[in-house]
């Protein structure tokens, strides 16, 4: 039996369920969180009965201070140590900022940035104490756009995550951000949002976010961008203009009553609300093929300047 002992929120579908599998099958004890408790127990039942591993669950609504409060205490449990911790949970809204319910913003950020400090507060102080232990925060590529909300709150993730992580390694504790793009999860469904033509291969498989997720965690590192065509994207980002990832979010994603195109999903995928993405980038289904073309463009202009300063006669 494992003595090690992982937290994950937002555990029952998605990236959650699949850092579950996959923790559960290199032998860590699992405590599941999640709002749903049938689901969750069903969850539980399923992980001890195929891997042989202890599971606990926590029924918990992490933007309420009752519901935080409750894995809060699991993780500063000294007698039943927790080494590693997954903020999972999260969602989007559909609506952009002006037309969304003030308190839903406020959920929104609840649980994105509050909720991943407080239990990330928490599990620091006990591992540091324990001098070891680890920390994923799950983030997305949107959090390199200035694209709203979401955006905002994943940005706030990233920097958080970065910032800690220089602040706990020499106490044997790591903490990574995951920064994928879109994934095949319920994500988008749950969140009302359509993504429209995004190519077969920008989609990414949530068990390979995850084995590269803990592989990234368990060799120190303070990112993860899962993909190389998400490592060219962010990359290309710091390049882009504002106006240009703006342009790419309108074209490619959608929120109900904007029209009904999901052409170009994978094969197989829902047509509405399709099932993907949990914690991931929807800004950025087109964002390679833009970057290409900005690349595209300064290569042109590059060439024009090399070209007329090759026709200029010499001087002197």
């Amino acid at each position: 039996m494992s003595n090690h002992t992982a937290v994950i929120t937002g555990s029952t579908a998605g990236l959650g369920a699949a850092f579950a599998r996959q923790l559960a099958a290199q032998g860590y004890d699992l405590v599941l969180v999640a709002r749903d408790g049938q689901r969750l127990r069903m969850q539980a039942e399923s992980m001890a009965s195929q891997y042989g591993v202890k599971t606990s669950v926590i029924v918990a609504d992490l933007v309420t201070d009752d519901g935080v409060a409750a894995v809060q205490e699991r993780l500063a449990d000294r007698t039943n140590p927790v080494h590693l911790l997954v903020n999972n949970a999260g969602h989007g809204l559909a609506t952009d900022f002006i037309d969304s319910d003030l308190d839903d913003e406020r959920k929104l950020l609840r649980l994105h940035v509050q909720t991943t400090m407080e239990l990330s507060h928490t599990a620091a102080r006990a591992m540091t104490r324990r001098r070891g232990g680890r920390i994923i925060n799950v983030a997305s590529v949107a959090g390199y756009t200035p694209t709203g909300t979401y955006s905002a709150a994943k940005s706030w993730v990233i920097n958080f995550s970065k910032g800690l992580h220089s602040q706990l390694r020499s106490s044997g504790v790591t903490v990574t951000a995951l920064v994928p793009g879109l994934i095949r999860t319920e994500f988008h469904q749950r969140s009302g949002i359509k993504i429209k033509s995004a190519k077969r291969w920008m989609w990414l498989d949530a068990d390979d976010v995850v084995r590269q997720a803990l592989t990234a965690n368990a060799q120190g590192a303070s990112t993860c961008v899962p993909a190389r065509s998400y490592q060219m994207l962010t990359a290309g980002l710091r390049f882009m203009p504002d106006s240009m990832v703006q342009w790419a979010v309108d074209k490619r994603t959608e929120s109900p009553g904007r029209g009904e195109s999901t052409e170009d999903q994978p094969e197989g995928s829902p047509s509405a609300g399709a099932e993907y993405g949990d914690g991931t980038a929807e800004p950025t289904t087109e964002a390679i093929n833009t970057v290409d073309a900005y690349k595209s463009a300064k290569a042109k202009i590059s060439a024009r300047s090399s070209t007329k300063r090759e026709s200029q006669p010499p001087t002197g």
